[in-house]
């Protein structure tokens, strides 16, 4: 994944909370294998109606989310967050998450900010009220930012989630960073220990 210093742009204000898993990317777009295209089933059910805050052309450019309390809660789908990445967002914003979708956000690269709940409404009222708002969610500061209406808002990331984010470690990229021991550690196995691949002119 990309490296995350900072998430700058115009916000989203979903007026909802509890929003589940299950509502932001219904069971039935659960089929495909691949990990692109779940954009389309982003909170489905809801579009269907056409004055859905993300039908909305002023809103069609928004890279931040900022939802109600509770977002993200119900089942472990990873898809929710490639769901939201895929639309074209790189944070939300909410003053709770659920605790898994948290954790598939970090390892992914969609910045979770969890505001005070206070924070979290004035931040929701401001961006509905102007959707030309310049919203940051700054990891590096940790804190979400909306200069134009005030809001200075620190959110909590422990260090080892920020350090990830800064560098763009995904669980794939932590890995390659001991390609080196991992090499050594393999060079040292007994020839009688499987492997991943069999000797040239081998069986399979």
């Amino acid at each position: 994944m990309d490296p995350i210093l900072r998430v700058t742009g115009t916000a989203l204000p979903l007026d909802r909370s509890d929003v589940d898993t299950d509502q932001i990317i219904p069971a039935e777009w659960l089929k495909q294998v691949e990990r692109s295209g779940f954009g389309r089933g982003l909170f489905s059910a809801w579009r269907a109606d056409p004055d859905f805050v993300l039908n909305r052309p002023e809103h069609a450019q928004a890279t931040i989310l900022v939802a109600g309390p509770n977002f993200g809660t119900g089942s472990s789908r990873e898809h929710a967050v490639w769901a939201l990445m895929d639309h074209g967002f790189r944070a939300v914003v909410s003053p709770r998450f659920g605790d898994i979708f948290r954790n598939n956000c970090t390892k992914v690269g969609l910045v979770p900010a969890q505001v005070e709940a206070g924070e979290g409404a004035a931040l929701l009222a401001a961006v509905q009220s102007d959707p030309a708002l310049e919203v940051t969610v700054d990891v590096d500061r940790r804190v979400v930012l909306a200069p134009g209406a005030g809001i200075e808002a620190p959110f909590p990331l422990d260090d080892f989630t920020r350090w990830r984010l800064l560098e763009g470690l995904d669980d794939i990229g932590l890995t390659l960073r001991h390609l080196d021991a991992i090499a050594a550690y393999e060079s040292g196995r007994p020839a009688w220990m499987p492997a991943l691949s069999a000797p040239a002119g081998g069986a399979g």
